[in-house]
């Protein structure tokens, strides 16, 4: 399986989100799995943003998609609905679409770092991710996604709010 998370904290957040994620479970060979909606504070972010919303997906890859070629359809799918990288870290965003595992691929290039290199340690992107598939463990990781998010202690700022996808698309 592949996962991906997904946030945005700029206009319709949720109806950007659901765009995406229709789009990138269509990528999908069977039925992609999807968490809520997750309200989050935002982390190591300039002052003033505004929350986000996370979500996180799980598809399974058709024959042939790579990692790279993953990352390219994400990075594509980000400029299409209107991202833009204004050179400052962690600003606010239309929509940021990660690549956080690859089944147990590994990957330490100028592009691509998989599994996602913070991903266990931020509570935005495993408690969507222990909603979908609370046993995984990432490549490197002892734990899986539901003990990393119990270790990280009270997750402040994270709210589960709505499905991101409905019955029919999930």
């Amino acid at each position: 399986m592949v996962y991906v998370a997904l946030g945005a904290n700029l206009g319709d957040a949720a109806g950007t989100l659901r765009l995406a994620a229709a789009e990138i479970g269509g990528w999908s060979l069977g039925q992609a799995l999807g968490s809520s909606l997750w309200r989050t504070e935002p982390v190591n972010c300039p002052p003033g943003s505004p929350p986000f919303l996370n979500a996180a997906l799980g598809l399974q890859p058709k024959p042939g998609t790579t990692p790279e070629s993953l990352l390219d359809d994400l990075l594509a799918l980000e400029a299409r609905l209107g991202r833009t990288r204004p050179g400052l870290a962690n600003a606010p965003r239309v929509i940021d679409l990660d690549l956080i595992a690859f089944g147990t691929e590994t990957r330490a290039t100028p592009t691509l770092t998989l599994p996602h290199p913070r991903a266990h340690e931020r509570a935005f992107v495993l408690a969507p991710l222990a909603e979908i598939a609370p046993e995984l463990v990432l490549p490197g990781q002892q734990k899986n996604v539901a003990e990393l998010l119990a270790t990280l202690g009270q997750a402040e700022g994270v709210l589960k709010t709505e499905p991101l996808m409905n019955a029919n698309e999930r």
